[in-house]
């Protein structure tokens, strides 16, 4: 069975890459904190889009998601541009702490080998 594509699908690919783009140059531009979009989810209906952002430097994700609200207006008409759409959607910004949490993981995975083997060492000064 062949496998299908949804419009809202293509259409939410086609606006991360070109969002991509215009993000990094308001970041440069504004001298907001370096930020890239890692998804963009679209309504059935094509008139809101919400679009997921990281950080690379989370203490400062904030300022940036300030930011880019602020620039959520001319981000969609530059859009509007960019794309052949009738009607471009409402950019929504959220921020995507899934790398963070992601680090957050790793690090702990990294210090349970020395806690494992501090708690055989004590153990085995116990006996």
């Amino acid at each position: 069975m062949p496998k299908t594509f949804h419009r809202t699908d293509r259409v939410s690919a086609q606006i991360r890459r070109e969002l991509g783009t215009l993000v990094h140059n308001a970041v440069r531009e504004h001298g907001l904190p370096s930020v890239s979009v890692s998804d963009v989810e679209i309504t059935r209906d094509m008139s809101h889009a919400k679009i997921f952002v990281t950080a690379l430097m989370a203490e400062r994700s904030e300022e940036a998601m300030k930011g880019l609200k602020e620039l959520a207006w001319h981000l969609r008409m530059e859009l509007a541009r960019a794309m052949k759409l009738r009607h471009v959607p409402e950019l929504h910004f959220h921020y995507d702490d899934s790398v963070d949490r992601g680090e957050r993981i790793d690090n702990l995975l990294r210090e349970l080998p020395d806690t494992v083997a501090a708690e055989k060492k004590r153990e085995g000064n116990e006996e």
